[in-house]
C-alpha cells in the first residue's frame, strides 16, 4: 500500500514540471512564428487594414495577368450583343494549355502591326485552313463551302458583308469580323495589308466570356451553334 502511494506521489510531482517544460517550448515556438507577420503590421502604416489592402491588390494584379481581365468596349463595332461603355471579362486562360480559338468565339486580341495599335474586340469567323467567302447567292457568309446563318448575333439591318471577298486563312492565324458590319473595321479592311488582314492566334489576350457592366446588360456569352455545323477545311469544298 505505502509503496503504491510513495510511486503516486512522484508521479504527480514530476508532471506538473514536464508539462511547464513543454509549455514554454510551445509558446516559444509560438511567438517566433507570428514575430516576424507582426513586426510587418507594426512597420506598415494603417497596420493590419493597410496590409490587407496591399495583398488585395497583389491578389488582383495577379488575377488580371494571367487569369481574367477587364477590358471596357470602345466602339459599336460588336453591336448588338456588345455596347459601347459595356465591361466585360477576358478569360485569358481559353487558349492556354493547348486549347486555340474556334469559329465564333468572341476574342481580343492585340491589334500592333495587323490593325493598328491598339487591343480590339471581334468574332472569330475562320481559322487556319478554313476557306470564307462572301457571299454566296442568297447573300450569306460561306465557311468551308457551308453557309452560316448569323442572324443571331448580326447587328439588325446589316448585310454580312457589303465588301466581297473569297480568302482561305493560313495556319496559325484568324479572319475576324465584327458583328456591326457596317460599323466595323476588320479583317475585311485590311486584306491588301501585310498579314492580309489575318489575325496571329499568338495576338490573342484571351475569349470573352462574360458581360459585367452595366448589370442591366450582364450575361453570358457563348459560341453560336450555327459554327458548329461548319466542316473542318478538309470536308469543305476550296475554290
Amino acid at each position: 500500500m505505502d509503496t503504491r502511494a510513495q510511486h503516486t506521489e512522484r508521479d504527480r510531482s514530476s508532471s506538473p514540471a514536464g508539462s511547464e517544460a513543454n509549455s514554454d517550448t510551445a509558446g516559444q515556438e509560438g511567438r517566433s512564428r507570428f514575430a516576424l507577420p507582426s513586426q510587418v503590421i507594426d512597420r506598415v502604416p494603417g497596420g493590419r487594414v493597410t496590409l490587407t489592402v496591399l495583398i488585395c491588390l497583389l491578389f488582383l494584379l495577379a488575377l488580371s495577368a494571367f487569369v481574367t481581365q477587364p477590358f471596357d468596349i470602345p466602339s459599336r463595332s460588336m453591336e448588338r450583343g456588345l455596347r459601347v461603355g459595356d465591361r466585360v471579362l477576358v478569360n485569358k486562360l481559353a487558349y492556354r494549355f493547348g486549347s486555340k480559338p474556334q469559329r465564333g468565339d468572341v476574342v481580343v486580341f492585340d491589334g500592333t502591326g495587323y490593325f493598328g495599335s491598339a487591343d480590339y474586340v471581334k468574332r472569330v469567323v475562320g481559322v487556319g485552313g478554313d476557306q470564307v467567302v462572301c457571299c454566296d447567292k442568297e447573300g450569306r457568309l460561306e465557311v468551308n463551302g457551308r453557309p452560316v446563318d448569323e442572324s443571331s448575333f448580326l447587328y439588325p439591318g446589316n448585310s454580312p458583308s457589303d465588301v466581297l471577298f473569297d480568302v482561305v486563312v493560313p495556319d496559325g492565324t484568324l479572319f475576324v469580323l465584327g458583328d456591326h458590319r457596317g460599323d466595323s473595321s476588320d479583317s475585311r479592311d485590311h486584306l491588301g495589308s501585310p498579314g492580309g488582314g489575318m489575325v496571329p492566334v499568338g495576338a490573342v489576350i484571351g475569349r470573352v466570356d462574360w458581360v459585367v457592366w452595366p448589370s442591366a446588360h450582364f450575361r453570358h456569352i457563348t459560341r453560336p451553334g450555327t459554327y458548329a455545323r461548319v466542316p473542318s477545311p478538309a470536308d469543305g469544298a476550296h475554290g
